[in-house]
Parts: structure tokens; sequence; C-alpha cells
């Protein structure tokens, strides 16, 4: 019994009394703490998923208007009227590429299939847009030019069309 009253009587008890009383402390502290980390990193997972869904249809969106400025109803009516039909092609070319690039990091949100759809789609147009220049005599203006731009365009493929259509089923199934 000595023992354990010296034990009481000696200068450790106080101590001995207080990490006592602080472990359930601690040991409540400890729990709050993770669960309260847990819940933060729930919290940041739910927002990147809303954030990721908008950063998706925002890409959508994006190029879907990428798209209708790439129809050549929208392409002839860009630029001046006064201009030579060489000067149009290289203007609407650049126009086309300069958009394009601008949104190049919208493929990051988006289906392989649809960017490379999108990419063909452009592609074409360009290569449209050649081929009319190519197939026009040298004395012809710049109205003729869009006249078979545009009748090219309504006699073929609707790839802008169809790529439009393509983007709207995707963004239906993301969102």
């Amino acid at each position: 019994m000595s023992g354990i009253s010296s034990f009481f009587t000696s200068s450790f008890f106080p101590y001995f009394f207080a990490v006592l009383l602080a472990i359930p402390f601690i040991v409540l502290l400890r729990r709050f703490v993770f669960e309260y980390i847990k819940m933060k990193n729930q919290e940041l997972k739910m927002l990147s998923v809303k954030g990721n869904a908008e950063n998706k249809s925002q890409a959508y969106e994006r190029m879907t208007l990428f798209m209708e400025r790439l129809k050549p109803a929208n392409l002839v009516s860009r630029f001046d009227k006064g201009l030579e039909k060489h000067e149009f092609l290289f203007l609407t070319e650049k126009a086309i590429t300069e958009e394009f690039d601008y949104n190049a990091s919208q493929q990051l949100y988006m289906t392989k299939n649809s960017w490379t759809q999108i990419v063909q789609s452009k592609n074409a147009m360009l290569k449209m847009l050649h081929d009319t220049y190519e197939s026009l005599s040298d004395d012809a203006g710049l109205e003729e030019f869009k006249t078979i731009l545009l009748m090219n365009y309504m006699n073929g493929e609707d790839f802008i069309g169809n790529t439009i259509d393509m983007l709207r089923r995707e963004v239906l199934l993301v969102t």
C-alpha cells in the first residue's frame, strides 16, 4: 500500500491525472479532425464533378457555335464586298483557323469522336473553299465565288449539320 499512497502524494500524480483526463479529449479531437477532413474531401469531389459537367456543356456550346460560324451562309456575309476573291479566301481561311485555334482547348472536355468530327468538318470546309477558288476562272468575281461556294455546299453532304447533330446527341449524354 505504501507504493500506491506514495504515488498519490508524489509530484507526478497531478501530471498523470492531467494526462488521464486529456486522453479522451485527444481521441475525440482526432476523430473530429479526421471526419472534418473526410467531409471536406467529399465536398471538393462534388464541386469538381459539378464544374466538370459545366465545362463539358460549355465546350459543346462553344464548338456548336464554331460549327454554325463555319457554315458557308455565315462565311459569305463576313467580310466587305469590295474584296477580291483571293483576299476573301485568305481572310476566311485565317478567321476559321484562328477561331479553331482559340477553341482547341475544348477538346479536353469532349469525346475523341466529337473532336475528330469537328476537325474533319473544319478541314472539309477549308478544302471546299480552296476547291471552289481553284475551279473559278481568273475573271470571276467575289460574288460568283460566294455563289458557287454556297451551291457546292448545298449540293454536297451537309457535314457541318451532321456534326452539329452529333454534338447535340452527345451533350444530352454528358449532362
